[in-house]
């Protein structure tokens, strides 16, 4: 049997009814704040990157599920509509193709392969990744890394 649990990064997610939600919603300024750093390159103490460099100031919506006996997990994250989509000047754009979601933080680098965008009448609109935690080790390391990403996000724990 698997047991899931739903942490809501988001205001979104919190409004869809996912239930009470582990993490506050990051506020707009805060928000701003990210994305003018991400734009000057300046790296947070925690961050996901889709290219080498590229800060992505999105938070996402992420969903946990670990089996009962704690061995293996998986976190999926969902980013709408993630900042490489809303690029004004075509030039902007990246031109690589995304090869894995990078969760940077003082530790190190957790990278994913599992990456998929999700496109409406031709448009990308969101980005799917799915990171497997195969032993407890993995699942308290990936732990480690969202603590550290809701500190660096002005997120904060709710109990659930």
């Amino acid at each position: 049997m698997v047991v899931t649990l739903l942490l809501p990064l988001t205001v979104a997610m919190s409004a869809v009814g996912w239930g009470q939600g582990l993490m506050a919603p990051i506020s707009p300024q805060r928000l701003s704040a990210r994305r003018a750093a991400a734009v000057d390159g300046a790296a947070p103490t925690a961050g996901i990157q889709f290219y080498d460099g590229v800060w992505e100031p999105n938070v996402p919506e992420v969903k946990l599920t670990r089996s009962r006996d704690g061995e293996n997990g998986v976190a999926t994250f969902f980013f709408d509509e993630p900042s490489f989509f809303n690029f004004e000047l075509e030039d902007d754009v990246p031109k690589d193709f995304i090869t894995a979601m990078k969760m940077i933080d003082e530790e190190g680098t957790l990278t994913t392969p599992k990456v998929n965008a999700r496109f409406v009448n031709g448009q990308p609109k969101t980005i799917e990744a799915r990171v497997e935690l195969v032993s407890p080790a993995e699942w308290d390391r990936f732990l480690r890394f969202m603590g550290r990403y809701a500190e660096a996000n002005g997120l904060g724990f709710n109990k659930a």
